[in-house]
């Protein structure tokens, strides 16, 4: 999820309606260079942000939208299924990643990823019978990698996928309910989010090289401008025994850890002040230098130098899924509906709302070209 897709694509190309060249002669050193017009590959060749919406569990509902960065941020909600003759994309969308010309969407209780044009939206290939996909995250333009959960009870598994055939060739087990990775430093971090470990997969061998011991559930991660991978843990919820309510004499805190990607070494784990609330949505600013967290129901903004949890809010909200775009700063938040659409909040750096704008149902996510 987070290794080729974080940061916008700058190669879009122009939206006109033709390809041509003017000439113009060189003998005169100030002459002007010639001009290039390229021909705009798709509706979607072109800077904005996309939406994730996981649509209703059990129901195939997921679909994707699009605000555009012109002049009148136009949203278009449904660009697959529009793309594809109103086929439904499927259930419960995870992720989605842009990788050279493509995009790939991990569809979890669909059990398959959707391959299509990055500019068209229309589908090309599909991966299917995985096992419970969640993130994905590639290489490069050869390989990826995507967790899976197989089935509730049993430890889970990150796949090695080769994308020119688009076939799963290993798998390689890594414990209970595996969520995001990060590829950084010829590895893959892999937030175990059952157990108290994120596990590293060497990319030249694709075996797991180690476990890392953290807190309990780690679940995001993110890079920082000092190639540190910062890991929000959630704590773990122990319920009573008729599960009627919370036991927080068992019930551990939140934490924000990072590692070392050159050693694997905790560097620090910082703790979260109660066991009441559990951390989530960990994103970073374009800079590296900023991290951002949802907790007890307020968004944080967190210098990635400081020594202790930030306890100042930037805004009085927390979101069911959360990013930053990477070169304004803005920080997107998405508030999800199963009954209907969900809304989309955007903030500048400070936590001043810039607008909002209505999306799909049960937003969890962004990606921005």
């Amino acid at each position: 999820m987070k290794n080729l897709n974080k940061f916008r694509s700058y190669f879009f190309a122009a939206t006109v309606a033709i390809s041509s060249f003017a000439f113009t002669s060189c003998d005169d050193d100030n002459d002007p260079e010639p001009e290039v017009i390229v021909e705009a590959r798709g509706l979607y060749d072109q800077k904005g942000v996309f939406v994730l919406n996981e649509g209703n569990y059990g129901y195939p509902t997921s679909s994707i939208s699009f605000q555009s960065d012109s002049a009148n941020h136009k949203v278009v909600n449904n660009i697959f299924s529009k793309a594809n003759a109103d086929r439904p994309l499927g259930d419960v969308l995870m992720d989605m990643d842009l990788v050279g010309d493509r995009a790939y969407l991990t569809v979890n209780n669909s059990n398959k990823i959707e391959i299509v044009n990055a500019y068209t939206f229309k589908t090309e290939a599909v991966i299917e019978n995985l096992k419970q996909p969640r993130f994905f995250a590639a290489l490069n333009e050869d390989k990826a990698y995507v967790t899976e959960w197989i089935k509730y009870g049993e430890p889970g598994q990150v796949s090695v996928i080769d994308l020119k055939t688009n076939k799963v060739i290993k798998s390689i087990p890594v414990g209970p309910v595996p969520e995001e990775l990060y590829i950084a430093n010829g590895k893959v971090y892999v937030a175990v989010s059952g157990s108290n470990v994120v596990a590293v997969i060497n990319t030249a061998t694709d075996t797991k090289e180690a476990d890392i011991e953290l807190t309990d559930r780690p679940s995001s991660l993110e890079l920082d401008q000092n190639n540190r991978l910062w890991v929000l843990s959630g704590g773990r919820v122990v319920y009573n025994d008729d599960f009627s309510a919370v036991d927080y004499t068992k019930t551990t805190p939140g934490s924000l850890s990072s590692i070392n990607t050159s050693t694997n070494a905790v560097i620090s784990t910082l703790v979260f002040p109660s066991n009441q609330s559990s951390p989530s949505n960990l994103t970073i600013n374009g800079a590296g230098n900023k991290l951002y967290f949802n907790y007890s129901g307020s968004t944080f903004a967190q210098d990635v130098n400081a020594s202790t949890i930030s306890t100042t809010s930037i805004i009085n909200k927390s979101f069911y899924g959360m990013d930053v775009d990477p070169e304004t700063g803005y920080i997107y938040g998405a508030e999800q509906s199963f009954t209907g659409n969900g809304t989309v909040f955007v903030y500048r750096p400070d936590g001043t709302q810039v607008t909002s704008f209505v999306a799909g149902i049960g937003p969890n996510g962004f990606r921005f070209r």
